[in-house]
């Protein structure tokens, strides 16, 4: 077991953490006021090659470790959540067709998700409803299959860079009786009609990250453009008919090999409120000496740098066993668990240590605080997790 990263890894994380030291941090207030998708930081990462399919295909995906990405995602969450989601978030979409989709799709439409550098483009993956959140059996938008089309009807809330993306993969279901093994993803094209923005969301946090419904009214598809192909989809539709094995859903098994690239942004969050609570403990001065020196502070940053370490620890493990083995432990679910919740906490302690200057927007410690909170939620909640991870604990 090694523990040291490659010269490769330190070189990538060196540049990564560079970039968002010199072009997330400096604007991450002002995305965070105005709620606005970051579209110039976006161009900007594609042109230095660092947003776009060909850096997620050879540097990410060709790492046998699997560590790339999470350490990619804590950089760039160090830097801001919000613009990193806008980095990222295509990332969803992708997953989805490499884990679960035709080469062909893949090849189609990966390219579309990212654009090009003059012209960058995201993608969107919509699952949730207003009423089937962690119950992804609940879906109410449907599949209609008609001749060789497909029409979706349904409403998507949630949705990372909805309406804004350029590719849409939407979770629908084709047999309703058939439960969750009636489900399938389909992938909508640019400038589909029948799919339009909603609502956009006003969040407590990652503010620069673009949330919005997603309207499916009669949107016409052609019959191949389901994640997987027909062939997949009818054949699972059979062996569930027949009560057989349900093949796995395609939205459960992205979030399940995505969950360790949600725990290394969280990760990230919490190093950088940490690093800002130390270096200011060091800084201020009471009673004639740093309040580092307090046992009550010096004792609270230990204890965040502890867990801190403990959540990263579990990240790369988990990220490491999605490329090169399984979760026998549901230990995908644990990153996520641990570093969403240690992101919570150490964020109210860094608030704690600056006192009254933690609570207002002249320190960057109460936006680090709200950013947290978001990953004890999505991609399923603390406590769905404690419930993948006891089901893992009982077979």
């Amino acid at each position: 077991m090694d523990f040291q990263l490659s010269e490769d890894q330190l070189t990538t994380q060196k540049w990564v953490h560079e970039f968002a030291e010199k072009e997330i941090r400096p604007v991450a207030p002002r995305y965070d006021e105005a709620e606005e998708f970051p579209w110039p930081v976006l161009r900007r990462a594609a042109e230095i090659g660092l947003y776009g399919l060909e850096f997620y295909m050879e540097t990410l995906a060709g790492d046998p470790t699997g560590l790339m990405f999470p350490i990619c995602l804590e950089e760039t969450c160090w830097g801001c959540a919000g613009i990193s989601l806008g980095i990222w978030g295509s990332g969803l979409p992708l997953a989805t067709l490499a884990y679960s989709g035709t080469q062909e799709q893949l090849t189609k439409w990966a390219p579309l998700m990212f654009g090009t550098p003059a012209d960058p483009q995201v993608g969107a993956l919509c699952v949730t409803e207003s009423n089937a959140g962690s119950d992804v059996s609940a879906l109410r938008t449907t599949a209609r299959r008609d001749g060789d089309s497909w029409v979706l009807n349904g409403q998507k809330i949630f949705a990372t860079n909805g309406g804004i993306a350029g590719v849409h993969v939407v979770v629908a279901t084709v047999d309703h009786d058939l439960g969750h093994p009636g489900q399938a993803a389909f992938i909508v094209g640019p400038g589909t009609p029948g799919l339009r923005q909603g609502k956009k969301e006003r969040k407590l946090g990652i503010r620069a990250s673009h949330t919005a419904e997603v309207l499916l009214e009669d949107c016409r598809i052609p019959l191949e453009d389901v994640v997987g192909g027909v062939e997949k989809l009818e054949a699972k539709l059979e062996r569930a008919r027949a009560k057989g094995p349900p093949g796995r859903s395609a939205a459960l098994r992205t979030f399940e090999v995505t969950r360790p690239s949600v725990a290394a942004q969280a990760v990230g969050i919490a190093r950088a409120a940490f690093e800002f609570a130390r270096d200011y403990a060091k800084d201020r001065t009471t009673f004639g000496r740093p309040i580092i020196e307090n046992q009550g502070i010096a004792f609270k940053l230990a204890d965040m740098a502890m867990e801190i370490d403990a959540a990263r620890l579990l990240t790369y493990r988990a990220a490491w066993l999605t490329r090169n083995g399984t979760f026998e432990h549901a230990e995908g679910s644990m990153s996520k668990l641990k570093a969403g919740e240690t992101a919570v906490w150490v964020t109210e302690q860094a608030i704690q240590i600056l006192g009254g200057y933690g609570y207002i927007k002249d320190f960057p410690v109460e936006k680090w605080y709200r950013d947290a909170k978001i990953y004890t939620i999505f991609e399923g909640t603390s406590e769905i997790q404690r419930i993948v991870i006891s089901r893992a604990l009982a077979r």
